[in-house]
């Protein structure tokens, strides 16, 4: 898997086999980054992260229910395994850094995977670098009320080519999403240059935990008729 990046006609077979690694595959499930302990300052970079962030909120439980990317493989690859993503968040007080934990199906079992995110001097604007993709991640809140939804922006630069991937997020603090965040989320697209009609909505495929066995969700009864 390599980044998305756009290329002369006659070399766009080539380089499309290179565009999946943008980063999309990173937040999605996690490619863990190395990032340093201090807090980072992102430069000349347009900060659209929420006022008046309060990380603690923000912390805990949270499930990946809709996504949007400008990387036409890794949405092609979304939407052959449109499955809800669990993610937990967790910060140590004294440090400048969070972990964030996803746990998915793949394959019809269970996977988990960490990334560290760094804090920046922006409240709700977090970086991290992922070296075997030569790409530095600039992830920021844009909107959240902490009890039920959070939108995130993603924006990808990868070195040394420069190639730039955005990807927008919804997370839920349950499995179903309310109608209000779902239209906020559309707006929030279009804003960023995309099509609400590309958003790829996540599916509940059941609780799973990793090294359990898959859980798949039970289904309610119908009332009598």
């Amino acid at each position: 898997m390599s980044s998305c990046s756009s290329s002369q006609v006659d070399r766009q077979r080539v380089h499309r086999m290179q565009e999946a690694v943008s980063l999309v595959s990173l937040l999605v499930l996690g490619s863990a980054g190395t990032i340093q302990g201090s807090v980072h300052v992102v430069p000349h970079a347009p900060t659209h992260s929420q006022e008046d962030f309060d990380l603690s909120r923000f912390m805990g439980q949270w499930f990946e229910a809709a996504v949007v990317s400008t990387c036409p493989h890794y949405m092609q690859r979304k939407r052959g395994n449109p499955v809800i993503v669990a993610v937990q968040l967790q910060h140590v007080a004294s440090e400048s850094n969070f972990t964030m934990t996803a746990t998915t199906i793949r394959n019809g079992s269970c996977k988990q995977t960490s990334t560290v995110y760094g804090l920046t001097n922006t409240p709700g604007r977090f970086f991290h670098h992922v070296a075997r993709l030569g790409a530095d991640v600039d992830s920021q809140v844009v909107r959240t009320n902490y009890d039920e939804y959070a939108m995130m922006l993603l924006l990808s630069t990868e070195k040394p080519s420069g190639n730039k991937t955005t990807i927008v997020k919804l997370y839920s603090r349950t499995k179903d999403v309310s109608p209000a965040a779902l239209d906020d989320f559309q707006t929030l697209v279009r804003r960023h240059g995309m099509s609400e009609d590309t958003i790829i909505t996540n599916q509940n495929k059941g609780d799973c935990a990793a090294g359990e066995p898959l859980t798949e969700p039970t289904s309610q009864p119908r009332p009598p008729a």
